[in-house]
């Protein structure tokens, strides 16, 4: 795909939705930390069910890190893997309390020193709490990059690089928000939205579906 055709798919998502952002619901970047630990292999719907109630209760880690384990998983326990991701938020808590004064820091390095943070969760913070120009690849970013022709890879880090090579810098802060929202309303997996996609006349993808009317 050439730079000219790329633009313009930016341009065009952008012109929908000027200023994209995450679905979880958050009001600080421990916040959003915590969320985007509980979305794993979760909706974002089911966790934004359960942050209100927990966010109240414990908004810092250092009375979340108070709940405990039973304390915390009440709050938690209708999202899939509960008890494993309590166990590493509450170890996360503790790291953050002891080594960064209860604040999340700002670095990849640091918080992939965070139990239950991978490169995507991390990228998702420093790109959304702090503003980074960060792309964090799941699989609604993997397919859309993929089907496009945007940054075709075989794995989510070459997506990664390439799209990070590839983006407009221009567009590159918000391009993770508008390619996942993309893939989750409109490029989805088992039958994509094509003959309503705003993008379709620059898409690569070969098995395009067709209106049924």
């Amino acid at each position: 795909m050439n730079a000219a055709r790329r633009e313009e798919i930016f341009r065009r998502l952008k012109s929908l939705n000027p200023a994209p952002a995450t679905e979880l619901q958050y009001r600080t970047a421990f916040e959003l930390l915590v969320a985007v630990v509980l979305s794993a292999q979760a909706t974002d719907r089911s966790v934004n069910l359960v942050t209100p109630r927990l966010f109240q209760a414990a908004s810092t880690p250092a009375v979340m890190l108070a709940l405990g384990q039973e304390g915390l998983e009440a709050y938690i326990k209708t999202i899939g893997l509960y008890r494993t991701k309590a166990k590493n938020l509450l170890a996360a808590c503790q790291i953050l309390v002891e080594r960064h004064g209860g604040e999340v820091p700002r670095t990849r390095e640091a918080l992939e020193s965070l139990p239950g943070v991978g490169r995507k969760t991390a990228n998702v913070i420093l790109n959304t709490a702090f503003g980074e120009p960060t792309i964090a690849v799941d699989t609604h970013i993997f397919r859309v990059a993929n089907r496009t022709g945007l940054a075709s890879g075989k794995n989510v880090s070459e997506v990664e690089n390439k799209l990070l090579k590839s983006v407009p810098l221009s567009y590159r802060k918000d391009a993770h928000h508008w390619l996942i929202l993309h893939g989750r309303y409109v490029c989805k997996a088992r039958r994509p939205e094509c003959p309503a996609c705003p993008i379709r006349d620059l898409c690569d993808y070969r098995h395009k579906t067709r209106d049924s009317q």
